[in-house]
């Protein structure tokens, strides 16, 4: 008697074959849900750009104080650093809780995650492609906006040196090399409000739930961060440092701030992710 026989599997079954990458990936993005973020995303540098043209002589008339606003136009850099700085707050974050937070809780309200785990898809697997997909979804986000800021503008505004919010000036190529750094260490920080709303996501049986409980979460961090009477406890909040990036365009770089960012994003998404992983475990799948 094969092993097969003995725990009554199917002939030619394999767990590890189940729910392909490519197979989710593709069925993710054939939903509208993902075309509209990701043409909202390849839109919103053109709405930007239109309302610097819209404003530029309001603009000129500054008080002369140096910042990110400020600079936006000097250069097609200039134009993504603003871009990044106007979304790491609110924009990028609902972007990952969308893509994470509507992973399981939509296949249960559909009624579809019964007829997954039946195929059958072992439920760590499940788990683990989702999430795969949509850290790829989540990524493929973040350098689209990028993308698409950094050729509009060029476009429009020029490929010049990077005029930095302290009056310092980088050259295109190490411009260029600050600002993948500065991308990377978003793609991997936002994975604390990606984390986040997929433990909701296992949770809830609500996409919305899921995806507003993170956001809100990230809301709420952000408040109490502002909150200087806090002390030493807004350290150890999410958003302390999701502006460490800024560092970068100093010289020489300060990147203190971002190693204690990515630490955070290492303990936080580890909690969560077990949480997440030990609660669809125990969870008795009924829609």
């Amino acid at each position: 008697m094969t092993s097969t026989d003995l725990t009554g599997a199917a002939a030619g079954y394999r767990p590890g074959a189940t729910l392909g990458i490519w197979v989710e990936l593709i069925r993710q993005l054939k939903r509208r849900r993902t075309k509209a973020t990701f043409v909202f995303l390849a839109v919103l540098p053109l709405i930007l750009i239109l309302a610097f043209s819209v404003g530029s002589e309001e603009f000129e008339e500054g008080d002369g104080r140096i910042n990110l606003v400020d600079v936006a136009t000097a250069g097609s850099l200039n134009f993504v650093l603003f871009v990044l700085f106007a979304t790491t707050g609110f924009f990028l974050v609902v972007v990952y809780a969308l893509f994470f937070g509507d992973t399981i809780a939509s296949e249960a309200s559909w009624g579809s995650l019964r007829y997954l785990l039946a195929s059958p898809v072992p439920r760590g697997r499940l788990l683990r492609q989702k999430f795969l997909v949509a850290l790829i979804l989540s990524l493929a986000a973040l350098v689209t906006l990028t993308v698409v800021s950094l050729v509009a503008g060029a476009i429009v505004y020029g490929w010049d040196p990077v005029r930095t919010p302290v009056g310092i000036t980088l050259g295109q190529g190490e411009a260029v090399v600050r600002l993948l750094a500065i991308v990377g260490y978003l793609a991997f920080t936002l994975l604390t409000v990606g984390s986040l709303a997929f433990m909701l996501s296992v949770i809830t049986d609500a996409p919305l739930a899921a995806v507003g409980g993170a956001v809100f979460a990230m809301i709420i961090a952000a408040i109490l961060d502002a909150i200087e009477a806090l002390g030493e406890i807004r350290n150890y909040l999410p958003t302390e440092n999701q502006f460490a990036w800024v560092g970068t365009l100093s010289e020489p770089m300060q990147t203190d701030e971002m190693l204690t960012g990515a630490i955070q994003t290492l303990a936080y998404s580890a909690v969560f992710l077990a949480v997440a992983f030990w609660h669809f475990g125990h969870k008795d799948i009924v829609s």
